[in-house]
């Protein structure tokens, strides 16, 4: 039998993502964060108070020792109401199995799979932006030769000359020393604008190879966004037309889609399996759901303070059989309900299920599967039904079904008499 197709497995996941909701549930986790949050002030308090008797006098240390008890009291009953909201959200889903599907309309609308691309951002960041550019070179001044003054008066007939003409030559070569270290560290300022600009021209090759390479990455990106969604939306177009057209794997692949909605509480995950038959109409689905032992079996939680412990009361034997065979018989009519519903254009004439368990047989150990109800119903009559004030195991029985004697302890059914089918 077919598992879940494609769009199945994508609707799944979609659905699995959003599933927070019936307001019971809601209502039930808000008590349960609330009761967290008072159990962690509780034993902060508590915390605070025995650091406080360590500290107080022998009076304040008792009268805070006896606070600090107290506070503990406090903070194991708030673990208590706790456990026992978080108790009543399991038990509130089991019993909700079949009724939170009422307010859904299990028709799916194939377009709304419909995909549209939704291209990334190119961020490009600094590499959009330019090097800044390499500051122009400035030479500092050149040095100017100045020829001393040449004295006058007695000073040049005294010898002026001579020390006029020593000056000249010290003044050239003191030039001619600074023109040289001028030209040297000119050259030098050159050559390192030279080095700059030779840097930028190969940081700036790099920043534009780098940007491009960005821009072609996001163009690819995007191509394969756009490749991806025109193959889904393609499928999705093959869809829709073979099921205008009643080609059986399409029709199977519908129901595929219609049960991955089907989202059920963490702790009681289904799984199904289906097959379509065009020539009967008759569509065969199988669902898998966990075994008894996967149910809460604790009927409340208490603090005894005598022994400072939380005890467990156990939900009678009775109860928890009757747990679990209503969330059997609750499964069986909600599937039956959401395949019907789905199919608006009425394709699906009947449906012939068997809701059971996935175990290792005790007696070959090999896995097996044990069906706990096994119905057959057919459109108009199911339709006919006002689920939500029916009993389900009496539904069952008026359609015939075959039902385990005791699903909590895995009986299989009888189906010797044999299951009605399609309504005869």
């Amino acid at each position: 039998m077919a598992k879940r197709g494609f769009f199945a497995e994508l609707n799944h996941q979609a659905k699995q993502a959003e599933k927070r909701r019936s307001q019971a549930q809601a209502q039930a986790v808000r008590a349960h964060a609330a009761a967290v949050r008072e159990q962690e002030r509780a034993l902060k308090a508590a915390e605070r108070a025995r650091l406080g008797a360590a500290r107080a006098s022998e009076a304040e240390r008792k009268e805070a020792e006896k606070e600090a008890a107290r506070l503990h009291v406090e903070a194991r009953l708030a673990e208590v109401d706790a456990k026992n909201a978080a108790l009543a959200s399991a038990y509130g889903d089991i019993d909700s199995l079949l009724a939170w599907t009422f307010d859904v309309d299990d028709f799916v609308d194939l377009e709304s799979l419909r995909v549209t691309v939704n291209y990334p951002a190119l961020a490009l960041g600094e590499l959009e932006r330019p090097l800044p550019e390499v500051p122009e070179l400035v030479y500092p001044a050149q040095p100017v030769y100045v020829e001393p003054t040449p004295p006058k008066g007695i000073s040049s007939a005294l010898g002026g000359k001579s020390k006029h003409g020593e000056a000249i030559q010290r003044a050239k070569v003191a030039h001619e020393q600074a023109s040289h270290q001028w030209h040297a560290f000119a050259t030098q300022q050159y050559n390192h604008h030279l080095q700059m600009l030779e840097a930028r021209k190969v940081a700036e090759a790099r920043r534009l190879a780098e940007l491009e390479a960005a821009r072609q990455a996001h163009m690819a990106e995007c191509a394969r966004l756009e490749t991806d969604a025109a193959r889904r939306n393609g499928e999705l177009t093959r869809l829709m037309n073979e099921l205008a057209f009643d080609v059986e794997s399409a029709i199977e692949d519908y129901v595929g889609i219609v049960l991955s909605n089907s989202v059920y509480p963490d702790s009681f995950p289904v799984e199904h399996e289906h097959s379509f038959d065009l020539a009967t109409r008759e569509l065969t689905l199988r669902v898998d759901i966990p075994g008894p032992s996967s149910l809460p079996n604790v009927k409340e939680y208490r603090y005894v303070k005598a022994k400072d412990e939380i005890a467990e009361s156990l939900l009678p034997a009775k109860a928890q059989k009757d747990l679990y065979a209503s969330a059997v018989h609750q499964v069986s009519l909600r599937t039956l309900h959401e395949v019907f519903e789905a199919d608006r254009a009425g394709k699906i004439h009947s449906v012939a299920l068997t809701v059971g368990v996935k175990r290792v047989s005790p007696a070959t150990g090999q896995p097996e599967h044990v069906p706990l109800a096994v119905v057959a119903a057919d459109r108009a009559t199911f339709t006919s039904f006002d689920l939500a004030q029916v009993v389900p195991v009496a539904t069952l029985e008026h359609l015939g079904a075959a039902i385990s004697k005791s699903p909590f302890d895995l009986t299989p059914v009888d189906t010797g008499r044999g299951v009605r089918q399609r309504g005869r």
